[in-house]
């Protein structure tokens, strides 16, 4: 089959406005995710892995081409998101100025402290954050430099934003975009990819 990582570069060759890939990695990775995807159009791998998902980015950002103005910042490891999906994302953040990608939470979710439920936020309003989230370059780099002073350091993209008081888009898109990050996901995600339309195929063949 297609590797995880590959599947995922693929969406954004197939959605088509992307102008340039970066895939982050460690340094020690770089021959291993370079030998895997470095031959893709557009694709360039970049050594700017960090300690935490922000540091990552910050680093990735120096590797951007002078004139880039939007970027669209994916998990590797969601291969299955739509391509649809990462367009209909792109065009949410022209008019905010960032938009993120999720679903509506579909369970009840519980607010827990110290083994104790202190309280059940209403469902309706609750959104699952997905990937790919996509900024203005120039107002994430005064958000990013914003949190850094503050020693704040963010599981979210998003929430830099969200900080700054400024809005964000979100955009419905698909239960099945999941995170691959434990070998018991491999087969749930094998069996969602096997109802999505096959444009994965198409991708490929457009790619090498």
């Amino acid at each position: 089959g297609v590797p995880v990582l590959v599947r995922s570069v693929q969406a954004f060759l197939w959605e088509g406005e992307a102008e340039e890939i970066l895939v982050v990695c460690r340094r020690e990775d770089w021959d291993a995710v370079d030998g895997l995807v470095g031959h893709l159009p557009k694709v360039r791998v970049v050594p700017a892995g960090g300690e935490t998902r922000q540091q990552s980015v910050e680093n990735a950002l120096r590797y951007l081409y002078p004139l880039c103005d939007r970027i669209a910042i994916h998990d590797g490891a969601r291969p299955l998101v739509r391509p649809e999906d990462i367009g209909k994302t792109v065009a949410a953040a022209k008019e905010t100025g960032a938009a993120v990608l999720g679903v509506m939470a579909k369970d009840t979710i519980k607010v827990v402290e110290k083994g104790r439920v202190i309280s059940t936020p209403d469902r309706s309003g609750l959104f699952v954050t997905q990937t790919p989230q996509v900024f203005d370059l120039a107002r994430y780099r005064e958000a990013l430099s914003a949190a850094k002073e503050a020693g704040a350091d963010l599981t979210d993209d998003g929430q830099l934003f969200e900080r700054m008081g400024w809005p964000v888009a979100a955009v419905v898109g698909h239960y099945d975009n999941i995170k691959i990050t434990t070998p018991e996901d491999l087969p749930a995600a094998e069996a969602m990819l096997a109802l999505q339309p096959e444009w994965e195929m198409e991708t490929e063949e457009e790619a090498f």
